[in-house]
């Protein structure tokens, strides 16, 4: 990988983890640039729209890291009970290990930015539907009708992205195992 590849790549995942701890209006393009050890021309060579190109990146990258973790956990897990457990557990895992600082990479900057901004609202809808089509399938290879596998991978997903949220202000992963034991 080149320099400067490796410049948009940290830009990328600085500010994705710092949206993610942070926020996106509590994140300035200097902590990003700080930290990234990027300097301040990759940004706009990069991203020359600025942090909304940047936040949109972000939540691309988040959202294809969390689908490559459930493609994984599909792959290994047969049923949707034990798949549920699995993402559960993985978030679970995630969260504790932020010290509950951190919520979900996607959701933090989807939040404040749908839908004025289109760009990272598409990112933000692209890697949720993604996440939902991954589920989707493990609970149609285990019978249910497409559309019944889909509404419950909907559920799933939207009680992860809920429990994320009570795990954090309580900081206790319980919440988040606890929408395992629904499915």
């Amino acid at each position: 990988m080149s320099k400067a590849a490796v410049h948009k790549e940290n830009l990328v995942r600085t500010a994705m983890r710092l949206f993610r701890r942070q926020g996106y209006a509590s994140t300035g393009l200097q902590q990003i640039l700080d930290e990234s050890g990027a300097p301040k021309g990759s940004l706009y060579h990069y991203f020359p729209a600025g942090k909304e190109a940047l936040g949109e990146a972000a939540v691309e990258l988040a959202g294809a890291l969390v689908r490559q973790k459930l493609v994984e956990l599909a792959e290994r897990h047969e049923t949707p009970s034990a798949f549920a457990r699995g993402y559960c557990g993985v978030m679970a895992g995630w969260m504790a290990e932020s010290g509950f600082r951190s919520g979900c990479p996607v959701a933090t900057t989807v939040l404040e930015n749908a839908p004025q901004s289109p760009g990272i609202t598409r990112a933000g809808r692209v890697a949720l539907d993604s996440w939902i089509e991954v589920a989707t399938e493990v609970f149609a290879r285990d019978g249910l009708p497409r559309r019944k596998a889909r509404m419950n991978a909907e559920l799933l997903v939207g009680a992860v992205e809920g429990a994320l949220l009570l795990a954090r202000v309580r900081q206790s992963k319980q919440p988040i195992l606890d929408v395992a034991k629904s499915f």
